[in-house]
């Protein structure tokens, strides 16, 4: 695979408006050449008897149908409360008298 060139890289960069310096250019160009032989080598692996997939395993629907249910009356909800009043739920007062 052929390498990217530092002039390549500045192109790439001025097509993208992103104003790189010379330095940059020295410090990034190496890197892309080190990314593109990585995808190049994944490429290698999957030949063409592989289909492209977006995950490795087969993916099924795992929500349940949206059936209407009655919800608890107060009485079942309040079962296992330890105080009730007036039928709902009855909790210590966690803010003082200033509120």
């Amino acid at each position: 695979m052929s390498q990217l060139t530092r002039d390549e890289v500045a192109h790439l960069a001025d097509l993208a408006r992103i104003d790189l310096d010379d330095a940059e250019l020295d410090h990034l160009a190496p890197q892309l050449n080190v990314i593109l032989e990585a995808v190049a080598s994944i490429s290698g692996v999957a030949g063409d008897d592989v289909p492209p997939t977006s995950h490795p395993i087969p993916l099924t629907n795992v929500f349940r149908e949206d059936v209407v249910v009655p919800g608890l009356s107060a009485e079942q909800a309040l079962a296992g409360a330890p105080e009730a009043e007036e039928q709902r739920f009855r909790v210590p007062r966690i803010l003082g008298d200033e509120q």
